[in-house]
């Protein structure tokens, strides 16, 4: 198995605490800009497809999805 990438996903608004476990192993941190960037490691693609829906569950703008590493 290969190493875990790191992501960072972007999103309007900011996010409440009570959504830490649900986005693990991402960490959440809002930004002054009134976005909230979840940021940590991936495994592999399904994963990542795996965050976006929840992203989209929870009704979030996507401002953006970079790989960091």
């Amino acid at each position: 198995m290969s190493n875990p990438i790191v992501y960072q996903i972007r999103v309007k608004d900011h996010l409440g605490e009570e959504w830490a476990a649900w986005f693990a192993p991402l960490v959440i941190q809002n930004q002054a800009n009134g976005e909230a960037t979840l940021t940590g490691p991936v495994r592999d693609q399904a994963e990542l497809f795996g965050l976006l829906m929840k992203v989209r569950d929870l009704n979030l703008t996507l401002v953006a999805v970079n790989q960091l590493k």
